[in-house]
């Protein structure tokens, strides 16, 4: 794990050297060009972006494309951070072992901030469009694969439910929806995304979904063990937030026992879902490994 870690914190670098060079530009307001970048460079594990750049790798996509997709799935994601921690959602004041974006600029900028980030993903793929090759087809694909994992009937969806369940009687069904919208959507797109881009074929499209799907429920878990178990320095945001909020998480609904047993027997699927690929597969059964097993 220690190695795997080591080599996660290098691509890590990579992504974040990349985010500088497509980093919010123009004529805005200072502070909120500000607030944008605050929260785009607050760090982490780069876990989306890393693995749309690996997955693209796999599938001989061209890395400029997959760079350009990366920036802008991070974008996105940082900007559903934002928004997640504002007081009318989580009310979280510590995300990435920082004070979060609303407490620092306000909530009116905080949301701004999200907002700006999310319309620059868009115009950044947008401006990105591989005009006059056989690429944009499968390109303009993975654009739409991504807008649906972001909108409402991905993420939002699963925040949505998540705030309508709060409180609320422990229900599987439910909860199995959160899970796979919420967190899974976007985790999912930054591989099935780099897929379609690099144009695999449906066999490769196959075993990638059945991996994106293993890892983006498991990521979910880990985070339900991780609020309940997990250390605040190493974790880098407030625990215990999900029980005190009443939120519906797996160890509520089956007992940290079969979160855990879960969790095991994703890692399985993850690994088992990739064996077509062979040794070339590596490091995303690695990740899938550091994503089940995590403290932080």
């Amino acid at each position: 794990m220690q190695v795997y870690e080591k080599e996660l914190k290098v691509r890590a670098e990579e992504v974040n050297a990349i985010l500088d060079r497509y980093a919010p530009a123009g004529e805005c307001p200072a502070v909120l060009k500000e607030a944008m970048v605050y929260s785009l460079q607050a760090g982490g594990k780069r876990i989306r972006p890393v693995l749309l750049l690996e997955t693209a790798r796999l599938c001989g996509g061209r890395r400029e494309t997959a760079e350009v997709l990366a920036a802008a799935l991070e974008m996105i994601h940082t900007y559903s951070l934002i928004h997640d921690d504002l007081p009318a959602m989580d009310d979280d004041t510590l995300r990435r072992g920082r004070p979060t974006n609303h407490v620092v600029y306000g909530e009116g900028m905080a949301v701004l901030a999200g907002d700006g980030l999310l319309s620059y993903a868009f115009e950044l793929m947008l401006e990105s469009i591989p005009y006059g090759t056989d690429e944009i087809v499968p390109y303009l694909r993975a654009v739409k694969r991504i807008a649906a994992a972001a909108g409402h009937n991905g993420m939002i969806a699963g925040q949505a439910m998540d705030l309508l369940s709060e409180g609320k009687e422990p229900d599987a069904e439910v909860l199995q929806y959160i899970h796979r919208h919420k967190t899974g959507a976007i985790l999912s797109a930054s591989v099935l995304a780099a897929a379609i881009a690099a144009g695999a074929d449906e066999r490769q499209l196959d075993a990638l979904e059945r991996y994106a799907a293993a890892i983006g429920l498991a990521f979910q878990l880990a985070d339900d063990v991780l609020d309940i178990r997990g250390d605040k320095g190493k974790v880098g945001k407030t625990i215990g937030k999900d029980q005190a909020a009443q939120k519906l998480t797996y160890p509520l609904v089956y007992g940290m026992d079969q979160t855990l047993a879960k969790l095991q027997e994703l890692n399985v699927e993850a690994a088992e879902s990739l064996a077509s690929f062979g040794a070339e597969a590596r490091f995303l059964i690695e990740t899938a490994d550091f994503i089940c097993k995590r403290d932080y």
